[in-house]
This record gives structure tokens, sequence and C-alpha cells, in this order.
């Protein structure tokens, strides 16, 4: 499958959305997700040749830009909406200039039918261009937008001034002005729109302007004197070697080879304090060079760094629709016809109660100018853009939108210990062997050569700090997730190395943090000690503040976890889990109420995959392996208040924004449809139509100051 990433303009509603989207599935198309926000459509596909599905949405009425990457390098082009505005708007002005109150005298001329059809033609042939011709592709297609009412309306009254001009029937049959104020009116609600909207999406524009910056790379001439020169980061590839200096932006992720820096990673990770780093230390593309100047080696290209993982995990997280919107797009769907059906209703009963054609046809042209399916369609990605862009900047990524909408209902958050709770950087404490099997320097030996094979923090910490040159090579060795390890010599010999669990002792001598046996006969036992997160008891009290039950569900002895939820004020301790029991208890807690669980991404990756949320604590460079709805980078604990905050905020903009959209309709269409608006109707529609979109993005784009902890 090849995963493709396309550009589209024209997209001015849901249905739009729903249109393309419907066209690639039937086109049998998978993973189909259209960002009506930023414009993009993504599937997956096994074609090789895309050149029919570009040729088949152009035929819809849109325009395929091309891959994002190239869309993005493209020079900005005025937007097209004001370029309408700036053509229309003199001629629409001129056009009323005869209606406008104590001046209207010096314009009479203007009241010539043949000077107002002049006026009125280029500004009618520049809408139907664009509303007339995406009228006509969206209803060929079964799928009518918001530019088939637009059209209507307008071309309803051009076309009955234009009958009255021809028929000779006098200055009361003359509608250009309307003609022309709707689509000039449109426009600039569109051109307005698409600048809040772009608003919404500024917090990812922010982090993909530092994915292409110059680098200095290091290269060799052939008298083997090292050489610097500047190169576009995109051109870097994994193995090339780079020069950074203090002040500069780290162009893509690489290691330290020589040199120690003060590294600012706020950008990416959302870390606000500078990081020491040192040879063999990891940089982020995209961070900043405080202070200091190393020599690194690129560790992945542009298209595979961290940042453009993060990029990349926002934009599919904004084509996602949680729940919450599939009312929205059932009713837009529906939303045209429906307003076509009381438009003519509109019309009929007023004829009829009136006696009056063309009042009849002013307020029936309101009503088809007034009703806003975009409201509709805009509510929900709107406010999702903002949500997912402002936790991106903070170091939170949200795998998908529906974790946005379920944050609102979590009543207990489930905390892994280790690494999560506190810091994962374990050193050795104490230790002891039993002098009648074996001596310090070979249970050393065997505790390293068991443990330098296993990725818990625990192990890890034992095979870095007792790393040497000798080591036991195994026969064979495994490892047993929440247990140890267990390995056999080339004589035959059995070692095993983990939980008292694995060495095959009771829970009353679980004391330890790691037992060695040597054929089942215990051999020595290696205490280590890990410090709290510093921010760890600030986070389980903001839970507590708002109700939310909190459980410390570990691996580790119950004594060693009873402590450290006694000191952080932990409501429920359940301790000495296996991964399976871990997955077990999830699952019951789940059923029961909604959960949220945070923990490593790795050992608990079942248990956060079966939580009504998973929360991964990960390193910025695993962003790309998690498989958790939510990650936290450069174990981020401290920012899992904000995102709890941010995913309920979000929501409730949603609910506002769809508050808004339904109100509006439910109360514009019968407005202009009765004749409140009065005899300037179909303009007022057309104003009030335009702003309608403006006050949701506007709403929307609060959340990005908007208080959410």
């Amino acid at each position: 499958m090849e995963k493709v990433n396309w550009k589209v303009e024209g997209m001015s509603c849901s249905n739009c959305a729903l249109t393309i989207g419907k066209f690639l599935e039937n086109k049998g198309m998978q993973n189909v997700k259209v960002n009506l926000v930023s414009g993009e459509v993504l599937f997956d596909t096994v074609e090789s040749d895309n050149a029919p599905l570009k040729k088949g949405i152009e035929s819809l009425g849109y325009k395929v830009v091309g891959d994002v990457e190239i869309a993005a390098e493209a020079p900005k082009k005025m937007n097209r909406f004001l370029r309408y505005v700036l053509w229309c708007t003199p001629l629409t002005l001129i056009l009323m200039l005869h209606m406008i109150p104590g001046i209207h005298q010096y314009f009479h001329w203007l009241m010539n039918p043949w000077i107002q059809l002049a006026l009125c033609t280029p500004v009618y042939i520049i809408g139907m261009s664009f509303f007339g011709k995406s009228a006509w592709h969206s209803i060929r297609n079964k799928m009518p937008n918001m530019n088939v009412l637009v059209a209507i309306g307008a071309t309803a009254a051009f076309g009955y001034s234009l009958t009255g001009t021809l028929m000779n029937w006098g200055d009361g049959f003359l509608y250009y002005e309307t003609a022309a104020t709707i689509i000039t009116l449109v426009f600039f609600g569109n051109y307005l729109e698409e600048a809040t909207i772009e608003s919404t999406q500024k917090a990812l524009h922010s982090l993909a302007k530092l994915q292409k910056v110059m680098a200095n790379m290091i290269a060799f001439d052939d008298n083997h004197q090292e050489i610097v020169f500047p190169i576009e980061n995109t051109q870097l590839r994994s193995g090339d070697l780079i020069l950074i200096k203090s002040g500069e932006q780290v162009p893509a992720d690489a290691k330290i080879l020589w040199g120690d820096a003060t590294v600012n990673e706020a950008i990416v990770t959302g870390e606000s304090l500078p990081i020491t780093k040192k040879p063999k230390d990891l940089l982020i593309g995209g961070s900043l060079i405080a202070d200091g100047t190393v020599k690194a080696q690129v560790t992945a290209a542009a298209k595979d760094s961290v940042l453009a993982n993060i990029i990349n995990l926002v934009k599919q997280a904004q084509g996602e629709k949680p729940p919450v919107q599939q009312l929205a797009d059932k009713i837009s769907a529906i939303f045209v016809p429906v307003v076509l059906i009381i438009t003519a209703f509109t019309f009929i009963a007023n004829y009829f109660i009136l006696d009056a054609f063309t009042p009849a046809l002013m307020r029936s042209i309101a009503v088809l100018v007034i009703a806003c399916p975009c409201a509709m369609g805009l509510a929900t990605p709107a406010a999702i853009a903002v949500g997912l862009g402002r936790a991106a900047r903070n170091g939170v990524l949200f795998r998908n939108a529906k974790s946005l909408e379920l944050f609102k209902n979590i009543r207990q958050v489930v905390f892994d210990k280790t690494g999560t709770l506190t810091t994962g950087k374990f050193s050795i404490d104490k230790f002891e062997w039993d002098t009648n099997q074996t001596d310090e320097k070979t249970f050393r030996t065997i505790a390293f050569s068991l443990e330098k094979y296993s990725n818990h923090p625990i192990a890890q910490s034992v095979s870095v700090s007792w790393k040497q040159k000798e080591e036991i090579r195994w026969a064979s060795i495994e490892e047993s997730k929440g247990m140890g390890m267990k390995a056999t010599d080339k004589e035959g010999n059995t070692y095993k190395a983990g939980s008292f669990k694995i060495v095959g002792l009771s829970s009353s001598e679980s004391t330890h943090n790691v037992y060695i046996s040597k054929n089942d006969v215990l051999i020595g036992w290696i205490d280590v000690k890990d410090e709290l997160r510093p921010e760890a008891l600030s986070v389980v009290t903001y839970l507590h503040s708002k109700n939310i039950k909190t459980i410390l569900l570990s691996g580790d002895h119950k004594n060693k976890c009873e402590l450290i939820a006694k000191e952080l004020g932990i409501d429920e301790v359940i301790a000495e889990q296996t991964p399976e029991q871990k997955l077990e208890k999830i699952t019951q807690l789940t059923a029961v109420t909604p959960t949220a669980m945070i923990g490593d991404g790795i050992n608990d990756a079942p248990a956060l995959a079966k939580a009504t949320i998973g929360i991964s604590m990960s390193d910025a460079s695993q962003v790309a392996v998690q498989t958790a709805d939510v990650v936290l980078m450069n174990h981020g604990l401290k920012n899992l208040p904000l995102a709890l905050g941010l995913g309920k905020h979000t929501f409730i903009t949603i609910k506002e924004n769809l508050f808004w959209a339904f109100s509006y309709n439910i109360v514009a269409i019968p407005v202009a449809a009765v004749g409140l608006l009065g005899v300037y109707g179909p303009t007022y529609g057309a104003l009030i139509m335009a702003l309608s979109d403006v006050v949701l993005a506007a709403n929307s784009v609060r959340l990005f100051v908007k208080k959410v902890v």
C-alpha cells in the first residue's frame, strides 16, 4: 500500500469533502480522509499511476495541486476569493449608489436598466465561473453543495431583472444590485472564512516551517582535510556528518559525535527548560542549540524525522471524524435538497398570501442565500484543528480525533509505576550473593550477561552499571514479559534473573528487585533505587480536584507500590501484575467506567490498547512506533492535565459550534421566509451567511489562548 497525501483546492463545505471521499472510496481507495480545514486528502492505494484519480477529482469541480510537500513549496498566490472580491466590489458599489439616502439623487442615471445590466453582467459571470461551475458538478455527482443555493439565488435575481429589462417593465423589476451583492458578499465571506480557518492551522504551520533549514555538512577533500559547506536539510541522508553551532536550529535528527551543547526542545516536545546534551546523545530535528557547538551524525532523513512524524500524526488526526461529527455530516448530506424544498414552499406560500410575485421571489431568494450548510461542516474540524495544533506545540500528540472527545468521559486514570510516576532511571542500591554458590565477580558477570538482553529499565540499569568485556555466551536465552530472563549455557546449566516469580519464590520473600538463580538455586539478589518524578504529586492532585479516581497498576512489589501510592495520595494499588494480568485488569476497569491508562508504551502496550484512552510516556525519538491514543513527548507527565483539559475544552468548543450552526439555520431560514429581513432580504441574507462561518472559526481559534487547566 502506498500512502498518498494531496492538496486539493475548491472545497467550500462539508458536502465537498463528502463528495471527494465518496469518489475515492468508490474507486477502491483505503483509509480515505478528507480534511476540509487544511484542504488535504489522504488515502492508501495499490495503484502506481494516480493520474486517473486526479482527473476524476478535477471532474468533480476541484483542483488537485499535487503532493502536500510540492504544494507547500509553491510560491504563495493571492487568495482566490480576495481576487474575486477585488474584481466584483467596485461594480457592486456603483450599482448600489442610487440606493444610498442623501446622495441617490446624484446617481439617478443608474436607474437606467441597460447601465445596471452592463455593471452586473461581469459580476454575474465571475460568480457563475465559480458558484455555477461548482454547483453543476455537485448536482451531477448527486451531492449538491452550498454553491447550488448561491447560484440559484443569484441567477433568480439576475434572470428576473434581465426579463424586466428586455420586456421594459420598469424600475420595479430591477434587482441587479441584489444579484451582484449576493455574489460579492458570499465571495467576501469565503475569503474571511479561509483566512480565519488558516489561523486555526498556525500551530501546525509553525512546526512545518522548522522542517526546511540550511545545514552545515561536513565532508573531506582529497587530502582528508575536513571541509564544511551549506546544504538544504531536505538533502541530508542518514549517516551524513553535520556541524551545528550555537544559535542554530538542528537541521535533522542526529547523534552527537563531538562536543557538548545546551539544547532547547520546546518547539518539539513542549519542554521549556534547556537540556544539556553530550556525545552519544540524540538531537531532535527542529530543536535549537542555545549554547555550544557539536558535530553530529544524521540518524534520519527529513521525511522520516521526529518532526515530520509529529506533523503527519497531527494531520492524520485532523482528518479523523469523531462520533459527534457524524450527525452533522448526515444533515449536511441532505441539507441543500431540504433548503430547495423550503425555498419552493416559501415562494408558493408568499405568492398566494401576498398576491405579489416580486416580494415572494425576493423572500425565497433570501432563504436560499441565508441557509448555510458550511457552518455544520466546519463546526467540528475547525475546533479539532486548533486543539490538536495547540497540543502538538506543547508536546502532546493525539493519534486520532476520537480521543479528544473521549477525554470528556474519563472518570479514572490508571498509572504504571516505573518510568511513569518514577523517572525510570535506576541505579544499583545494594546487592548480595551466596558465598557458597559463587563469588562477587562471577555473580556480576552472570547478572550482566542475562540482563543485557532485556529492555526492562531495571535490567538495563544492571547491565549498564556492571558492563564488562567478559560475559557468558548463552546457548539459548529468552525473556518472559513481566517476570525476567531465562538462559542456558553451553554446559546445560540454567540461569534466571528477574522477579521472585521466575526463581520460584513466594510473595512473602518478594523484598528485592532482581533475583538470580542457577539451576533453580538462588545465588543472590539485587536492589535498585528509583526517584519519583517531581511533577507526579501535582498531577495526581489535579486529577483528584476533577473528581477523577487514581489507580497504581504495576508489576513491582506491593510494599513498594503502596509506599509510592501513600506519598502521592493515589486511591488504589494493584501490584505484582504480569502484562497479561494488567490487560485483564484494564479490561475489567474499562467495562465499569471510562478509563485512561498511562504507561511507558512498551511493556504496557496491550493494556494501553485496551483502555478507553491509552496514554504513552515517550521519548520523542520513539514517536513513530508508539501505539497509544495519546503520546506525551519527552516523558512529559506534567502535560497530562493539559491533554485532559484540551480534550474536554475542544469538545466543549465543538458543541458550541454545532449549537451555533444548527441554531443559526433554524432561526435564519424562517426569518427570511416570512420577510422579516425587509426589502433587502437577499442582501442581508448573503451578509449574514457570509459571517456565519467566521463566527465558528473565530470561536475555535479561542482554543489557542483559552485556559484549559
